[in-house]
């Protein structure tokens, strides 16, 4: 559920308290805020948010000659991926230049002549998404800044035609004018704002990219790609099926879900102790999530663990979980009867259930004594690893949170135990 971003009134009032007000000319008048908020061809020579880190203060000027760089507005000898590498790595490094990072952007697209320049800040904004969040008190703000251009492809457009109609009438016909462009160069802004709408209430919860290796031109390649194509991991069911559509158009289970279960059992996993509640070394685990995203698997890999931990990783991020939110409370009203249980799964859409069939099969696997002496995960340990990737708890309520918990798991072991799963065997 999308929470109802801040008003723009809110959004100035922020303004006022935390940009760090740029002069101009020999008497250093203040810049206005919204002048402060609008695209600006120069440099700039300070922050333009308050802070007292010197580091930051001198790497922000630097990063946005980045950003005009990205968005085609200064001249660089890099080309636009490196840019994005050099800019992300930058802020992944340094949590402060973060939030540095995304009023920049919100500057440099807001009252931008230049479609073509105006969608790369936008796609620049994307890709940053995909690996550092901003912080919560500059949240509200960006959500605020992209929840308005949702649907605002029209007046877009004849802003820029306004912009440039002024500026037209404001210079002489002998001056070399900036070359204005307010056709249609590659997608509409609304996609470019739906997607990080989409990507920031994920990073929001997720934290973006963990491990210890720096970001790579591969992650942003595929950062940038998501915008169009998007990705297996954070899509909902249908949209998975319709992409593996040309590709395995018999297969009636997700090609990703079958082929990291297949990778866990052929590395051994049913005999490895801890599978699904040790985790994988995370910088493997992101490499092989790239791989999975080009519908490869490495042949590679050796670790039972890196395979199980992108599994638990793609139910977890689904965008609806296995069990569709309407059948939550049934779950937990049955935790503890094993026919309304199973009789549950028989009453999600055929896809869902199918997919949870496969799950359970897969984990009854497991679960059998002879792989549970070597692997220490019983039945009881597999439904509590795996049930907060089935099922979602919508309450705030630190006390009903804990207490549903232990039904998801009662209800996920009593699936394990009791669902007949001997249909599932064969099925792609």
């Amino acid at each position: 559920t999308l929470r109802k971003p801040i008003s723009q009134s809110s959004m100035a009032d922020w303004a006022s308290k935390n940009l760090n007000m740029h002069t101009q000319g020999i008497f250093r008048r203040r810049i206005s805020i919204s002048n402060m908020l609008s695209w600006n061809g120069g440099s700039i020579k300070k922050p333009m948010l308050i802070t007292s880190n010197r580091t930051i203060k001198k790497e922000a000027c630097e990063m946005f000659k980045l950003v005009q760089s990205y968005m085609g507005d200064r001249q660089t000898r890099m080309d636009r991926n490196h840019v994005a590498l050099v800019t992300v790595t930058k802020c992944w490094s340094m949590q402060g230049l973060r939030d540095e990072l995304y009023i920049q952007l919100i500057r440099q697209t807001t009252d931008n002549m230049c479609y073509r320049s105006l969608a790369w800040g936008w796609e620049l904004m994307a890709i940053s998404l995909a690996f550092f969040s901003p912080s919560p008190k500059f949240q509200s703000y960006l959500e605020g800044y992209i929840y308005r251009h949702l649907d605002s492809d029209e007046n877009i457009a004849q802003r820029i035609k306004e912009l440039v109609d002024l500026k037209n009438k404001k210079i002489t016909k002998s001056r070399k004018k900036r070359k204005q462009n307010t056709e249609d160069e590659g997608l509409p802004i609304s996609t470019y704002a739906k997607y990080c709408y989409r990507k920031l209430q994920k990073v929001a919860v997720t934290g973006g990219k963990k491990g210890l290796r720096k970001p790579t031109e591969e992650e942003i390649t595929h950062a940038r790609n998501a915008i169009v194509t998007p990705s297996l991991f954070g899509s909902s069911l249908e949209e998975i099926m319709l992409r593996q559509q040309d590709m395995f158009p018999g297969n009636k289970l997700p090609w990703v879900q079958t082929q990291l279960s297949q990778q866990v059992l052929a590395l051994g996993g049913e005999q490895t102790e801890g599978i699904f509640r040790i985790p994988g070394d995370i910088d493997e685990v992101n490499a092989l999530k790239l791989q999975v995203d080009q519908w490869r698997i490495p042949s590679s890999l050796s670790d039972p663990n890196i395979p199980a931990s992108l599994l638990k990783l793609w139910y977890r991020e689904l965008e609806e979980p296995v069990i569709p939110q309407q059948f939550y409370k049934e779950c937990i009203s049955n935790y503890e009867n094993p026919d309304a249980a199973v009789a549950v799964v028989q009453l999600l859409p055929e896809l869902n259930r199918l997919v949870l069939c496969y799950l359970i099969h897969f984990l009854q696997i497991f679960a059998q004594p002879s792989n549970v002496g070597r692997t220490k995960m019983d039945v009881n340990n597999l439904a509590m690893v795996m049930a907060p990737n089935c099922l979602r708890c919508q309450s705030d309520d630190p006390r009903v949170i804990f207490e549903n918990t232990r039904k998801e798991m009662s209800f996920l072991r009593m699936l394990i135990v009791h669902l007949d799963t001997s249909f599932i065997k064969g099925l792609v």
